[in-house]
């Protein structure tokens, strides 16, 4: 599966990594402080952090994942996009972004400490550092994967230049250089992707030349169909209540709302209406990249009849490329998926480094240290976490759509947290040590589903649906425990939870809005129901 690489496509990539390095030097210049590194200094407008935003998911998830679910289950996979992201952005972006960014944390475990407890937060701050690495190690495969594609190494080999390559820029110039690459590198990834997704429309002859192949397919008309039969027989064998619920309120919910490899970026902005906007700026783009990633797949399936028998879902993109791409162009491509994937390992490392370094270190190993102790236990980490990366790649080398590991990562991981985090939020009465026994006890739920579905005690039909149900049962375990601890503990004082549950301002905030942020179109509100309505819209031409 080489692909036909020529002079001109090596000169694009090498101009592309000497571009991101030089940004990481440019970055350095700027970090003279902790905060500086691990939130760019608080000072970025909500258009760059919510590129950001978006580009940091576009990772292995996002290009090799989505294709292989467009292959592996057609048109239901936007289920993903429109359903299972864009209403879970607006939200995260109206109502929970003014507590993360008013509150001042660095971090999702650190105002989990503020609305609980330290064990809750060290419960979380590991959970999430164990997800990321994990997850890291999915797009460090996916990298090294087109690394070996592009230059003939060995995995092993292309694992570890890759990593170099990330630990570079991440360790020279902390969040900053992530996010100023992240807006780039969203940029690169589309000039790759257009092209391919048109030149291969055009040799299936269009949209309804690929619907008609897609009905001779393995997946036959359901394969065109996204809520049509979820009540039966689909390709995803997934029933509407796991689609709803698992899928656009657990895992959707959890991941968005929680996740602070995502949430990092909106931190960064400059005051709270840019932290608003920053996931909703980034719900537009969202809705619309189904288009270069899930028909990418789709295509594929028609094109490549093997793909999910011998060759691997997770290649669908890689074949597209060496088939249908002309030098010049597979210069773009390649840089494309490079970035993207780097875009998604960087987003888990500096998550990971800034976690470590404040919920862990600093709060429960060595606290009151000076600032630059803990800036340089954060370069620290980015090097453990890459290198822990490397390990955790070959995991993800074992999976034929990394989709599937991906899912049940998020429904052992962030489904409980977004149970906790959403009931502490909403009811005040929430105990410190409610928050801790619901958040292990949805974890470990969603690992006892995951496990008992593996051993063939459970029969969810595909690993996708064993995920959304495991989502589902994580966060109602979380829910009923949390409650019934919460009736047999002490609850908070109120002087404690203010700013931090809904319905209890902060009195002493001030107020950081800025000249035209009370104009239409820079209201979250607005933008995010636009954003919805949008979603929505989309569903219409292929219920």
């Amino acid at each position: 599966m080489r692909l036909d690489v020529n002079l001109l496509d090596y000169v694009l990539i090498a101009i592309y990594f000497a571009t991101v390095l030089a940004i990481g030097i440019a970055a350095r210049n700027r970090i003279s402080s902790s905060l500086d590194f691990f939130l760019a200094g608080r000072g970025l407008p909500a258009w760059i952090t919510g590129l950001a935003f978006v580009s940091a998911n576009l990772g292995a998830i996002e290009i090799l994942g989505m294709a292989a679910n467009g292959a592996q289950y057609g048109a239901m996979t936007v289920h993903y996009y429109w359903i299972g992201a864009v209403p879970a952005m607006v939200f995260l972006g109206i109502i929970m972004m003014p507590f993360y960014y008013r509150s001042k944390v660095r971090s999702v475990p650190e105002f989990l400490r503020k609305r609980f407890n330290g064990a809750t937060q060290l419960l979380n701050a590991i959970t999430f550092a164990v997800a990321q690495i994990l997850i890291a190690g999915v797009n460090l495969y996916a990298l090294a994967l087109v690394m070996e594609l592009l230059l003939g190494w060995p995995l092993p080999v292309s694992v570890v230049v890759s990593a170099l390559i990330v630990l570079a820029y991440i360790t020279l110039g902390g969040l900053s250089s992530a996010i100023y690459n992240e807006v780039l590198q969203f940029f690169v990834i589309l000039a790759g992707l257009i092209p391919l997704t048109v030149l291969g429309l055009i040799k299936v002859g269009g949209v309804s030349g690929l619907a008609d192949k897609i009905r001779q397919s393995p997946l036959g008309e359901p394969g065109l169909h996204t809520w049509a039969d979820t009540a039966g027989q689909n390709p995803m064998q997934a029933h509407w209540i796991g689609i709803v619920f698992g899928l656009g309120f657990v895992l959707s919910f959890g991941y968005w709302t929680t996740n602070f490899a995502e949430i990092q970026r909106a931190l960064s902005a400059r005051n709270t209406n840019a932290a608003r906007l920053t996931p909703i700026v980034a719900a537009f783009p969202k809705i619309f990249i189904p288009l270069v990633t899930v028909l990418p797949g789709m295509i594929a399936l028609v094109l490549f009849s093997d793909l999910g028998k011998g060759q691997a879902y997770n290649y669908s993109i890689p074949l597209l490329m060496g088939d249908l791409l002309p030098n010049g162009v597979l210069g773009v491509a390649v840089t494309g998926l490079l970035a993207s994937f780097m875009a998604g390992m960087a987003a888990n490392i500096s998550g990971f480094n800034t976690v470590f370094a404040n919920d862990i270190w600093a709060a429960h190993i060595k606290p009151g240290q000076e600032d630059k102790h803990y800036l340089r236990v954060g370069r620290i980490a980015t090097v453990v976490g890459v290198g822990l990366g490397v390990g955790t790649a070959f995991i993800a080398a074992g999976y034929s759509n990394i989709m599937n590991y991906l899912q049940a990562l998020f429904s052992f991981f962030n489904a409980p947290l977004f149970a906790t985090f959403i009931v502490g939020l909403f009811w005040r009465r929430m105990t410190p040590w409610a928050g801790f026994w619901g958040l292990l006890s949805g974890t470990v739920a969603a690992f006892a589903s995951y496990v008992l579905y593996k051993a063939g005690v459970l029969s969810f039909g595909t690993e996708l649906n064993a995920s959304f149900w495991g989502a589902g049962t994580a966060f109602v375990v979380d829910v009923v425990v949390s409650v019934v601890v919460t009736l047999v503990t002490t609850e908070k004082p109120e002087k404690e939870l203010r700013g931090l549950v809904w319905g209890l301002s902060a009195v002493d905030l001030e107020d950081d809005a800025l000249a035209g942020d009370r104009k239409w179109y820079r209201s979250p509100v607005v933008l995010g129901v636009g954003a919805v309505v949008l979603a929505a819209a989309m569903y219409g031409g292929i219920l």
